[in-house]
């Protein structure tokens, strides 16, 4: 849906390059809808004026109207579907010249109630019916109230979204309280929805109940907004078993509800889904967000109680998924399984992760013996084992709760299964705060847009190819191959001028070029950093499994990489060019990087091309065990918009860290060839001494390792304060060199170790930068001289110099002064 933008601002873009700048999102009100609903939704921010789309990763919402032409404010209808799924969905704003950080939209079941103020006082709460969802704000030292009715052994729950909704650090309490002010149930963080807060009760009387909501240190601001579910619906606290095979019917247990258990009789999807969970519901109602639900190719077997010792272990043939749960303080359940010697098994606990409060400990020890292996946490929160069979025999696996805790709702499910090679690829996260980009990819008409991509390989090597599928029309994309030692590298979007401008979300694979690895599954991923603690803890967080890619308008200049025609060798250095192509008009300054260095590689970031100049250079550094090989690198070009008059200076990078301040634009270079090469030589110093105010020579061995043409010049850096030499020149046919070091009689005593020669190479024009090193030199304080009893000068051991002759080595200079200290005792005994 396009935007007209006001005349004004049409007026403006005929004199002025339009500037493909993405917007920001700051607020969301209302932050959710009802499903089977309309809902009419204002978003603020910045740069909002061109707005044409929202993106959903999630099927299920539909933009009907979209009211751009602000740039502060956006107003769209969204349609939720009445089989929306229920929870989060995940959306981008794309504009005509951008497109925005991920943000969260929350689908609810119960019918939308806004909060009216003043309901701060418990004496005159706000009252609402059972099963709606209050949208309402926490301000600071701020108590919202709210009054409802039910009958003895009603069930009343009260679950807030607040952390959840991913708009700042917010730690929401309820409490559901009698009139009497006396707290029936209280919540501040619950395992089943992290940190947001979870009540539930049977109402032991006819009558009114009130409902309390407030961040939990009373600290709350006006981005605390909040959504509080309240009604008699189902709230089960877990689900057994907590996962199935695909394809196949089973039958959940749905357990911790204040009514009791009850049990779903459901098929599960054919194929996997990243988004799928399950949502309970009873006569009364429907839950109003789901839980967690995990699709896995293996079956499931249920714990059989007694199992609290290894004689009475539940038996099961891998690979299996075991449920159960650790239903009681000091409960320990275990399984047993055969193995025949060397069989590899993945053995990976999931109750964290699916939201269970049990933090888990699993041993697998031999059926009568002792311990093969225990973990608690390297699973990431739950435990993990890479389980080998030493013989052949029955192993058992027991879980504990670490503080040996359990209770009703304390789930798990451990899934067993065979080493199998998985690939996972993924963006780097998404945390403006941490000053990152937005991981979505806009790309000018016309132009270019580089963004990283992440490889883990899992029981498997080698060398990958990479692809991008469901594009927008007229867009490519180009990627290198992701050699085996590699875990990133960087791939290439391109628009043709002629493509049309909008987004869609795109899938990312990748698969080895080793075809004799099969099919191997693959997976891609991005994270979203959304809420961020002190010292930048991440407490919320989104992962999507797509990549959005939008077109955009054009941008007012591209920029290409001079590619150079000589490598950059091991300890060596260069200069890469970078060029800017402006459309008449644009003046402003651009900033390039690189957004990736190949391994051993360094280079700087704080390069501007300046106003009205066309070209920088980026010094590039090889270390000495930077990979041999040749290389794509790309190069970023960012133009960050100015400051309106009279605005406060905004921090390095152009904004606050959220995504909010001065707008950016980023357009990227071609993929271009960087070699990197072995040195032309190889240098050996020799270690000198001199006395202050005197000179010395300083003799280099050259190794020539391969052929150059010409002459090199050589320049010996590194030298104290006070010393002085002359460059030299070599040639490849060259097997040392001589630098003349001069001294002051100010220059430093001491010992310098790390002289080093910069070696400039020409071939085809271009300089090959190599620092060579190290040599010492060492400066001394004169030493009194003595006269030899033939009359002649003895020789310096400051200067390691006979009267005549050439520089001695470090070894000659020793034994020197171990001959002038003997013969100076022996004169004095004499």
């Amino acid at each position: 849906m396009k935007t007209t933008l006001p005349a004004l601002l049409a007026l403006a873009l005929l004199s002025t390059p339009a500037l493909a700048v993405s917007p920001a999102l700051r607020g969301i009100n209302p932050v959710g809808g009802q499903r089977g609903t309309e809902v009419t939704v204002t978003f603020t921010g910045q740069r909002l004026a061109d707005a044409q789309e929202l993106l959903f990763y999630q099927p299920g919402i539909t933009v009907t109207k979209l009211q751009a032409g602000k740039d502060a404010e956006l107003v769209a209808t969204l349609k939720i579907a009445p089989d929306a799924p229920l929870g989060l969905h995940d959306f981008r704003l794309r504009s005509a010249t951008g497109i925005s950080a991920l943000k969260t939209f929350s689908v609810g079941v119960l019918k939308e109630v806004a909060e009216v103020e003043p309901n701060n006082d418990f004496a005159k709460p706000q009252p609402i019916p059972l099963n709606v969802t209050i949208n309402g704000v926490a301000d600071r030292e701020d108590i919202d109230y709210y009054a409802i009715t039910a009958k003895k052994g009603e069930r009343i729950t009260a679950e807030v979204e607040g952390i959840r909704l991913g708009l700042t650090l917010f730690d929401p309490y309820v409490a559901i309280l009698d009139t009497k002010r006396f707290e029936l149930k209280t919540s501040d963080d619950s395992a089943l929805i992290w940190v947001d807060g979870l009540v539930s009760i049977v109402a032991p009387e006819d009558g009114t109940y009130i409902v309390a909501v407030r961040e939990s240190a009373y600290n709350g601001n006006p981005q605390c907004l909040y959504r509080l579910h309240v009604g008699n619906f189902p709230r089960p606290t877990a689900v057994l078993p907590a996962g199935g095979k695909l394809g196949e019917p089973v039958t959940v247990h749905w357990i911790g509800d204040v009514l009791g258990e009850m049990t779903s009789n459901l098929t599960l999807p054919a194929s996997d889904d990243h988004n799928f969970s399950l949502v309970a519901h009873d006569e009364r109602g429907t839950a109003p967000y789901p839980n967690a639900f995990r699709l896995s190719p293996f079956g499931n077997i249920l714990e059989t109680e007694p199992n609290d010792t290894p004689a009475t272990a539940t038996p099961f043939t891998p690979p299996l998924a075991l449920n159960g749960v650790i239903g009681a303080a000091g409960d320990v359940d275990h399984f047993t399984f055969s193995a025949k010697k060397g069989q590899t098994y993945d053995v990976r606990v999931y109750a964290r992760q699916i939201r269970s409060p049990l933090d888990a400990v699993m041993t697998i020890a031999v059926k009568g013996g002792g311990n093969v292996a225990r973990n608690d946490d390297s699973g990431g929160p739950d435990s993990y084992i890479r389980f080998n069979a030493p013989k052949d025999g029955d192993y058992i696996v027991s879980l504990v709760d670490h503080l040996k805790k359990g209770g009703p709702d304390y789930a798990y499910r451990v899934e067993i299964s065979p080493v199998a090679p998985k690939l996972t690829l993924s963006t780097p996260n998404e945390a403006l705060r941490r000053g990152t980009q937005t991981m979505a990819v806009a790309i000018p008409r016309g132009n270019r847009q580089a963004i990283l991509i992440n490889a883990t390989r899992a029981e498997f090597g080698g060398a990958l190819s990479l692809a991008a599928s469901n594009l927008p029309p007229g867009v490519t994309f180009e990627a290198d191959t992701m050699d085996a030692g590699t875990g990133t590298i960087p791939v290439l979007l391109r628009a043709e001028p002629s493509a049309p401008v909008g987004a869609t979300l795109a899938q990312v694979s990748g698969k080895p070029l080793d075809t004799k690895l099969g099919d191997i599954p693959t997976a891609f991923q991005s994270t979203c950093e959304l809420v961020l603690g002190q010292n930048n803890v991440v407490f919320w967080s989104r992962t999507v499994d797509a990549l959005a890619v939008a077109v955009t308008d054009e941008a007012p200049f591209s920029i290409e990489v001079i590619e150079p025609k000589v490598p950059i060798v091991r300890n060596g250095a260069m200069d890469l060019k970078v060029v800017a192509r402006r459309k008449p008009g644009f003046t402003g300054a651009i900033a390039v990087s690189l957004p990736w260095n190949p391994p051993g590689i360094s280079s700087k970031q704080d390069i501007v091309i300046p106003e009205n100049e066309d070209s920088a250079l980026i010094p590039l550094n090889a270390n000495g065990g930077a990979d041999l090989k040749t290389w794509k690198i790309v190069v970023n070009g960012t133009y960050v918009e100015p400051p309106p008059p009279g605005a406060p200076a905004a921090k390095k990078g152009g904004g606050n860290g959220r995504g909010f301040g001065r707008g950016r634009l980023t357009v990227s270079s071609e993929l271009t060839k960087l070699t990197v090469a072995a040195p032309y030589l190889a240098l050996k110093f020799d270690a000198v001494s001199v006395e202050q105010g005197k000179a010395v020579d300083l003799a280099v061995d050259v190794q020539k390792v391969a052929d150059f043409p010409g002459e090199a010049k050589v320049t010996l850096v590194g030298l104290p304060n006070k010393v002085t030499t002359d460059p030299t020149t070599i040639t490849k046919d060259s097997s040392e060199m001589v630098f003349h070091l001069k001294t002051d009689e100010a220059s430093p005593p001491g010992e310098t170790k790390s002289l080093f020669c910069q070696v400039v190479v020409t071939i085809n024009g271009e300089p090959i930068v190599h620092n060579l090193g190290t040599g010492r030199l060492r400066i001394d304080k004169p030493l009194v001289k003595k006269a030899t009893s033939g009359g002649k000068p003895a020789v310096s051991a400051a200067s390691g110099k006979p009267a005549e002759g050439r520089p001695l080595s470090r070894l000659e200079k020793l034994r020197l002064e171990s001959q002038e200290r003997a013969k100076t005792k022996e004169e004095g005994k004499k």
